[in-house]
């Protein structure tokens, strides 16, 4: 594969666009996660049983998995400002829907189109490498992922903040007003970006497949983001609930505090891209690797309750937070730089095959928790890791 001149906008993307498409991926992914914390009054309001509370977020991510798979190579073939507009106000309808219905079926609904248009993310960062000269691509995707990531840090607190002031329903139609706005502002600051690609929409389906079997790059970078984040999803999976519990008794609102520490981890985005560009992607990967290591063993030296078993999780939170960030960052730029003409694609299947690795993350790390603890749900974060580490020794 070869870059072609899609890749034809060969200056410096201006700060204030790179700044644009941050705040845009940060405001769009943190509608993916403002129903984990809020979870409760939902499923009152809505008469959703307690033991099936979870398909709330279940059905946003479903929606956002597919968006992956089905929207987002999209901005292979169709002019991507256009893309993400329509894209952005199908979302704002959802939204609107789910703060306004009060039945279980229709929100659930709503939370599965919420979550398909969330996807718009991943048209935004290819996007934004397309802008960008082949040289600091790394570098503008780093910063444009460290506004989506700094949105996901904040999506939960903010939400949770909101619910208390205003109730639940405000969350979704202040963000439908939100989306409606910044769809508006794209639509008249973004350039336009016109693939040279031709293809029908189920040619382009099934061209993906194709790709995964004959871009072993993609499916060892897939790999290594898949396993770093199932062990990422294990230990934000299993946290709250030992913080919640008998040894810390943190509420709510504590919980929230101590998940905003996931910000700092976003400032590793932009030096991974900055790394990237220099040639050092095997070396970055090592240590963003060695971060999540660190990570999982670290909160195993220290009994919970213990005067410095607080101080711990904070550190381990920021250097899981700021290796799983940075790994991610440096597989984008490097199947990136395959070819521009599968940019959509490639991103896709790369999201799409790594989101899968955090969702089996949050499944096996509640029953590790429920099972035998913390130190069990820390160990099999440990064993992705170390899965991790292992496979990427076999890069040659």
């Amino acid at each position: 594969m070869s870059n072609k001149a899609d890749d034809s906008i060969n200056k410096e993307v201006p700060f204030w666009i790179t700044l644009l498409l941050a705040i845009s991926c940060g405001v769009i992914v943190a509608n993916v996660y403002y129903s984990q914390i809020i979870v409760g009054p939902i499923s009152i309001t809505t008469g959703i049983p307690a033991q099936a509370a979870g398909l709330i977020v279940t059905m946003t991510q479903i929606g956002y998995g597919a968006g992956l798979l089905f929207l987002a190579p999209l901005g292979d073939i169709i002019e991507n400002r256009r893309l993400v507009v329509v894209t952005l106000l199908a979302t704002a309808l959802a939204l609107a829907a789910a703060a306004w219905v009060r039945q279980a079926v229709p929100f659930l609904a709503a939370s599965l189109f919420i979550g398909l248009g969330s996807v718009a993310t991943q048209m935004l960062v290819p996007y934004a490498a397309h802008l960008s000269p082949p040289e600091t691509q790394g570098r503008t995707v780093g910063n444009v992922m460290s506004g989506l990531l700094i949105g996901i840090s904040m999506a939960r607190p903010v939400s949770s903040m909101i619910t208390d002031l205003f109730g639940w329903p405000a969350v979704f139609g202040l963000s439908a007003m939100v989306i409606i706005l910044l769809a508006i502002v794209l639509a008249l600051a973004l350039p336009p970006r016109q693939p040279s690609v031709k293809l029908r929409y189920a040619v382009l389906l099934r061209s993906m497949w194709q790709l995964l079997l004959n871009t072993p790059i993609l499916r060892r970078r897939a790999a290594y983001q898949a396993c770093v984040f199932a062990a990422f999803s294990v230990f934000w999976t299993t946290v709250p609930l030992l913080l919640s519990g008998p040894v810390f008794q943190l509420s709510g609102r504590e919980i929230a505090l101590f998940a905003l520490v996931g910000i700092s981890g976003a400032l590793a985005a932009p030096v991974a891209g900055r790394v990237a560009d220099r040639g050092l992607v095997r070396p970055a990967t090592a240590a963003a690797i060695g971060m999540v290591l660190v990570s999982m063993l670290l909160p195993l030296l220290v009994k919970p309750g213990s005067p410095g078993a607080m101080p711990v999780l904070v550190g381990a939170a920021i250097l899981l937070n700021a290796g799983v960030f940075a790994n991610q960052v440096l597989g984008q730029r490097t199947i990136y730089a395959l070819s521009a003409e599968v940019r959509g694609r490639l991103n896709g299947l790369y999201m799409a095959i790594f989101f899968a690795g955090g969702a089996v993350g949050s499944s096996v790390g509640g029953w590790a928790y429920a099972a035998g603890g913390w130190i069990l749900a820390l160990l099999v974060g440990l064993a992705f890791t170390v899965i991790t580490l292992l496979y990427f020794l076999t890069e040659k």
